[in-house]
């Protein structure tokens, strides 16, 4: 089955909000529920996994066409952009990161 025809179906037989993995890793299609304006459409979302395979985000970025693609990818090839980051993670405090399975627990 071709792509184009996966898709087409999953627009037609998914509920809304449904989402479909892809092979892409962090990539997924979202079926966004019809509005007043227009039909039920599909969107990508973007949310890289992390090194346990979960996703970095609750939500990732939605992307509905090439232009939003493009204009994203501009962004965040942007060296200025690179230079904004570590001038924000020089003042912010470090993030306690939890080792796999470890959970904060309160023992009763």
């Amino acid at each position: 089955m071709e792509i184009s025809e996966n898709l087409r179906g999953f627009l037609e037989s998914a509920e809304d909000w449904e989402r479909k993995a892809t092979t892409l890793d962090g990539v997924s299609i979202i079926r966004l529920p019809a509005t007043r304006t227009r039909p039920a459409t599909l969107a990508i979302e973007v949310n890289p996994l992390d090194a346990n395979g979960r996703p970095m985000k609750k939500k990732g970025i939605m992307v509905m066409g090439r232009e939003e693609v493009l204009a994203f990818a501009g962004i965040f090839a942007s060296e200025k952009l690179m230079t904004l980051i570590d001038a924000m993670e020089a003042v912010t405090p470090e993030k306690k990161i939890q080792k796999k399975g470890q959970r904060d627990v309160l023992e009763l």
